[in-house]
């Protein structure tokens, strides 16, 4: 598979989900494991262009895919993507747990969509779950970029 841009391969020898091998085989350990159930949204990754849960994807089933992590959203090295600058502007973390996933889902959510509508920011989060900032500062970091956005 391609993971972030370059070219991965890894060897599946017992059922293991993609989020159990990009975390242990292949070191991307910014998608959280929390529920295993698909129900948190802190294990969210783009899959050939698609935002899943990686826990329910099985890692066989990621052969030949393109996936993109939180460590792999940013436009390069040492680089944030607009939504990692925008949730670190806004102070939109707590504990960090629920933060990889959120930043992806709201990177896929901006690369389509560079001036969402509210609703479509609180679609696109609506299967993030976090704990502890109540969502306020997350709602005010993307509402803030969606209007920074040129037309």
């Amino acid at each position: 598979m391609t993971l972030n841009g370059a070219a991965t391969t890894f060897r599946v020898t017992h059922p293991a989900s993609l989020l159990d091998i990009l975390r242990t085989d292949l070191g991307a350990r910014g998608s959280k494991d929390a529920c295993e159930q698909g129900e948190c949204g802190s294990c969210s990754v783009i899959l050939d262009g698609e935002l899943v849960c990686s826990c329910l994807v099985m890692a066989v089933d990621a052969e030949g895919s393109d996936v993109r992590t939180v460590e792999g959203v940013a436009p390069g090295a040492g680089n944030l993507h607009p939504v990692q600058q925008a949730m670190n502007d806004a102070g939109a973390v707590q504990c960090g747990f629920c933060t990889p996933g959120i930043a992806v889902a709201a990177a896929d959510l901006f690369d389509h969509n560079p001036h969402p509508t509210s609703n479509d920011i609180r679609e696109a989060l609506a299967g993030n779950i976090c704990r502890c900032t109540g969502y306020g500062a997350i709602l005010r970091a993307f509402e803030r970029l969606a209007g920074r956005e040129a037309p």
